[in-house]
């Protein structure tokens, strides 16, 4: 490993670089989560009384959903109050964009708001300080977008830049923090406050034989937000880097854009995943994370420390066979599934907190790692990092 660094900033001891002073680094992290959680153990049990399904059919699939997807707790904006308050989300064949809409666009902004202060209070600078938003999001749509409702409400300067990442599924945290390492690169001395919020309740129905893949989306995803703080040039005492971001790529598999699919209708959205996912991901991953690693001159996949979005463990479980990764390499993405679910944008940022944690405590040996995610496409985002002393 110690022939992998580059020029004079390889570091010592653990083998995790210093500071260089042109690249993008990870300052801050934050996240919200709604109130209301949803163990995996009693879900079925919820959801099916919530949506009034007395199929037993229905309940056996969604119990064997719910197990094969190693999440035990998730947290959602949808709960029993909201749902009698809005009867019309689980009632079959009602037109419901509006409502939805409505919750989902106050949603974000709680959530994605309570993670930023958290990122900002970690940060430890005045919000006056931020240069430029990314705003991530799958789940509203509107003029204004949530970016300008946001920098209003955590009282960034009008002059503020704002950024908006909008329909980017599970792939959007990590393009959001390629983007915002562009504008940190770009802009010397500019911080950039990255926000990610998303909530199920576009795709929040009744089952129905007619549409099996909403149990999939039911056993699996959950809401919440996240945040971030970028940086490059000008780290002051009080911030604290743990990651610099090196080298990012994005790409897409020809021929594969109906494997994630989804689209909006009057009754909410119509979400779909192929069986074939994480087949049509194993088939490119291995030249994907080369190109990436060639730059550094890596040769072996256990070289390096991994934070990879898990979409579902399947797809984990791929990545680890197919690159022939320690059992120990995806620990901190399967953690995540469990403790939060696919929260589609949200959950590399979940994935990267594990990740500082291991960093600082010393228990990562590696040097460099990979951040990975895949979206409708399928495009997969990766990048390139580093650890910080």
């Amino acid at each position: 490993m110690s022939g992998l660094g580059l020029g004079n900033i390889a570091g010592e001891g653990n083998g995790r670089s210093h500071c260089s002073g042109g690249k993008a680094k990870l300052l801050a992290l934050g996240k919200a989560l709604p109130k209301n959680v949803l163990h995996q153990d009693k879900f079925v049990d919820t959801y099916l009384h919530g949506t009034s399904c007395n199929d037993p059919a229905t309940r056996a699939k969604l119990e064997r959903l719910c197990r094969s997807t190693t999440v035990r707790t998730r947290y959602t904006v949808v709960s029993k109050e909201l749902l009698d308050e809005h009867p019309e989300l689980k009632t079959e064949g009602t037109p419901t964009l509006t409502p939805r809409l409505d919750i989902c666009n106050a949603a974000v902004l709680e959530l994605g708001a309570a993670a930023a202060r958290a990122a900002l209070g970690e940060w430890g600078r005045p919000v006056a300080d931020i240069t430029h938003l990314v705003y991530i999001s799958s789940t509203e749509i509107r003029l204004p977008g949530g970016d300008l409702f946001l920098a209003t409400r955590l009282g960034l300067p009008p002059n503020t830049v704002r950024t908006s990442l909008l329909l980017l599924g599970c792939s959007g945290g990590a393009a959001g923090l390629r983007t915002a390492k562009d504008i940190a690169e770009n802009n010397p001395g500019s911080r950039v406050l990255v926000i990610a919020a998303e909530t199920t309740v576009l795709g929040f129905r009744p089952p129905s034989h007619d549409r099996p893949y909403d149990l999939v989306s039911a056993a699996l995803f959950g809401d919440g937000a996240s945040a971030a703080i970028i940086g490059a040039s000008s780290i002051r005492a009080e911030e604290d880097p743990f990651l610099e971001l090196e080298f990012s790529r994005q790409e897409f598999l020809p021929g594969t854009d109906k494997v994630i699919h989804g689209k909006i209708a009057e009754e909410g959205s119509d979400f779909k995943l192929g069986r074939d996912l994480p087949e049509k991901i194993e088939s490119r991953i291995e030249g994907f994370c080369r190109t990436l690693m060639d730059k550094v001159g890596i040769k072996e996949f256990n070289d390096l420390f991994w934070a990879v979005h898990p979409g579902g463990p399947a797809i984990l479980n791929r990545l680890e066979v197919c690159l022939e990764l320690e059992p120990d390499k995806l620990k901190i993405s399967r953690k995540a599934l469990m403790n939060y679910g696919n929260v589609s944008s949200n959950t590399v940022f979940y994935v990267l907190e594990y990740l500082r944690d291991e960093l600082k405590k010393g228990a990562i040996r590696e040097e460099w790692g990979l951040i990975l995610a895949f979206g409708p496409g399928i495009t997969f985002e990766g990048m390139l990092v580093r650890g910080i002393n």
